[in-house]
């Protein structure tokens, strides 16, 4: 798994005060490999998807990270 995912489902997991076990499965959001994919990629890009009652935003860096309640 990509780190900015990791960070992204860590957040989560303390914003809902709960192991990042417990969350839903990523694979019901998002392929994860693809987005791994993405991430890596030489490309400067910023990925903004759904997961949950959230919004993960990645990029344009590896290392920026947001999560927003309520997924827009």
């Amino acid at each position: 798994m990509h780190p900015a995912l990791a960070t992204a489902l860590k957040r989560i997991a303390a914003r809902e005060d709960c192991d990042r076990s417990a969350l839903p499965p990523l694979y019901e959001a998002v392929d994860p490999e693809a987005l791994t994919a993405v991430l890596e990629s030489s490309a400067a890009v910023t990925v903004r998807l759904a997961y949950g009652d959230y919004c993960i935003v990645i990029g344009p860096g590896p290392e920026e990270v947001v999560v927003i309640d309520g997924a827009q």
